[in-house]
């Protein structure tokens, strides 16, 4: 397997360039001229605001979707206890 520090390497290169493509995309593209070949790099600007918006919605849904679990399986143990106080 790859060790934890190629990993975290990995994720960390990955990440730089995430956030510089879209520190470009966003703020140096509309400085540019509009037929600029750099232009062709980037999707439309309205995706500036969508993929993050859509990335937000996913996490935050995720997240509450994990929690959710959590109380449901924490509250069938706690009953699950209960239960076999009662039988004993």
């Amino acid at each position: 397997g790859i060790s934890d520090k190629a990993c975290g390497s990995l994720m960390l290169l990955l990440a730089a360039f995430s956030l510089l493509y879209y520190t470009i995309w966003t703020l140096l593209l509309p400085i540019l001229d509009e037929f600029s070949p750099v232009h062709t790099w980037f999707p439309s600007r309205e995706w500036a605001l969508r993929l993050p918006a859509f990335v937000v919605v996913v996490g935050i849904s995720a997240i509450g979707l994990f929690l959710g679990v959590r109380i449901v399986q924490d509250g069938h143990a706690d009953g699950r206890k209960s239960i076999s106080r009662k039988v004993q």
